[in-house]
């Protein structure tokens, strides 16, 4: 018999008398640890300070109020920012009545539904059935997580023939570890297999991503206003589908899908903000206003509170010139997000664009000074944010402050900034030489870590070493010396610490970049011939 005894659960509920039955009930079943929580909020709060095996959750976590997230808008919020990991059960409490629409969302991939009324005996089953899946799967987890991709692939395969009824959950998994190793192709035939049997939302959605990933938008919209016509409730269908839109300049039409996502998930603040952006940027203040300020509102049901929501806010409203309501909501994120590490930065920024709008430019000068002090003492801000803060700088002819929060973005790996994009800020501002001398600055930059990652090499940290290089390949993509030293760095970690398929990407780009800008250089062929031994070494088909 399955020992349950250290198995810790949370129960997410907001009606006492539920939590209790639920306690008994899992008592009997052998689970002494449980925890509560009594809306998402909580949920998320707990969720954020420890880990658990399994999350019974009430989909109606509003009982009916129709005030803040219900249990699918929380799992949405678990998921995307990686709050649980793919281990944990996720069983979702529901009624006759709402499980239509709720089991429609199943791209989410709640570990199973129960429908009240239930017994005892019927939520210990579907736990015993749930952690049977667990432990069938927990190979290929454990192996993906471990960057074992193939192995995990290999798994997953075998995992099919042995559990045939978890077929389906293996075939999902494996179709997303062809799409980590960019086989958009190999993951599309797992997708289409799937939905020759049956017409799965999840499956439709995961072939929809490889024709985007492989370029083939037409094919991709297409496919998702199909699955979003069938299943309304698919959230993700909408959010890639405005990613489509947004990527070819449409909009207009990117705004409307979202619009139609909001419309029937009201309380996911991130999904809120992207419409609110979107409308921004096509010049719709109307809508950009109105969705702005939902999203400062309702973050209030939201453990993920955003500074730069009212900094968003501001600027639809003095786009729109209306000074007096955007001096309100700079006045509410002082009072509502004091002690938020961003809180200065945002309000310094929002200062500024509002003291610019009311014809004060030595104020502007003044708030915008401040930002930038504040941009170096804080973390987490957008890359949206700094881009807009340097445009702000270059308008007052402040060149310096433009250039530190430029190097603040370059300095970020993960900023999503490109060089160009960087420089372009100053090319467009009609400041070529401030272009001129960024580009050297990021030189000199590279070369310094360059001499960094020697130092962790020599020191026998080759995995630190490589890190070191790829910040110096951020900020010099084109440095042929620079694509050299990580061609190398990556060939070293790998042969000493095993196969890593990122860095695998990262070389073969490197490799390419090398022949192109001189096919004669002296280190090309051995670097291939090292890279190939390399995968031959661990079974890496070419």
């Amino acid at each position: 018999m399955q020992d349950n005894a250290n198995l810790a659960v949370l129960v997410v509920d907001p009606n006492p008398g539920m939590r209790t039955s639920l306690q008994n009930m899992l008592n009997q079943a052998g689970i002494p640890k449980v925890e509560y929580a009594i809306n998402a909020n909580t949920a998320i709060r707990q969720l954020g300070r420890r880990a658990y095996d399994i999350i019974l959750c009430e989909y109606d976590l509003a009982s009916g109020s129709g005030e803040g997230q219900d249990g699918q808008e929380l799992l949405e919020d678990l998921r995307h920012h990686k709050l649980i990991s793919a281990s944990t059960i996720f069983i979702m409490l529901t009624s006759e009545g709402v499980y239509g629409k709720v089991v429609s969302a199943a791209e989410l991939a709640p570990t199973d539904y129960i429908l009240k009324p239930f017994t005892a005996d019927m939520l210990g089953g579907r736990i015993k059935r749930a952690l049977e899946r667990r432990v069938a799967l927990l190979p290929a987890w454990q192996q993906a997580a471990q960057g074992r991709l193939r192995d995990a692939i290999r798994s997953c395969g075998q995992g099919e023939k042995s559990h045939p009824r978890l077929a389906l959950d293996f075939a999902r998994l494996r179709a997303d570890l062809h799409t980590a190793l960019n086989e958009h192709g190999e993951a599309a035939s797992v997708y289409r297999e799937v939905l020759s049997e049956r017409p799965l939302g999840w499956a439709g959605l995961g072939l929809a991503r490889t024709m985007v990933a492989q370029g083939r938008m037409d094919e991709a919209r297409a496919t998702l206003e199909q699955l979003i016509e069938g299943n309304p409730r698919l959230m993700a269908a909408y959010d890639l589908l405005a990613r489509c839109f947004e990527a070819g300049g449409e909009l207009a039409a990117a705004q409307k899908v979202l619009e139609g996502a909001v419309a029937v998930s009201p309380y996911v603040v991130r999904r809120l903000r992207k419409l609110g952006e979107v409308a921004l940027e096509a010049g719709d203040l109307d809508a950009a206003e109105k969705n702005f300020r939902q999203v400062v509102t309702k973050a209030r049901y939201s453990e993920f509170r955003n500074p730069e929501d009212h900094v968003n806010l501001v600027k639809a409203l003095v786009h729109r010139g209306d000074v007096l309501q955007a001096g309100n909501v700079i006045r509410d994120l002082e009072r509502a997000l004091r002690g938020n590490p961003n809180a200065d930065a945002c309000k310094a920024y929002s200062s500024a664009l509002l003291n610019d709008k009311a014809g004060n430019p030595a104020a502007a000068v003044g708030d915008l000074m401040a930002a930038v002090g504040a941009v170096r003492g804080s973390s987490g801000l957008s890359s949206n944010l700094k881009l807009g803060l340097a445009r702000a700088c270059l308008a007052h002819r402040l060149d310096e402050q433009a250039s530190d929060v430029m190097l603040t973005v370059m300095n970020d790996v993960g900023s999503g900034v490109s060089v160009d994009q960087a420089i372009g800020v100053f090319v467009k501002a009609g400041r070529p030489d401030l272009a001129d001398g960024m580009g050297q600055q990021l030189k000199a930059q590279a070369q310094i870590l360059l001499g960094v990652a020697d130092e962790k090499r020599n020191m026998g940290d080759v995995r630190g070493a490589v890190q070191t290089l790829l910040e110096a390949l951020h900020m010099a993509p084109n440095n042929l010396q620079v694509i050299v030293a990580v061609a190398g760095g990556i060939l070293r970690q790998v042969n000493e610490l095993g196969w890593d398929h990122q860095l695998g990407e990262v070389f073969a780009e490197q490799l390419h970049k090398i022949h192109a800008y001189d096919p004669r250089h002296p280190r090309l062929g051995a670097l291939a011939e090292e890279f190939a031994a390399a995968k031959r070494k661990y079974g890496i088909s070419t």
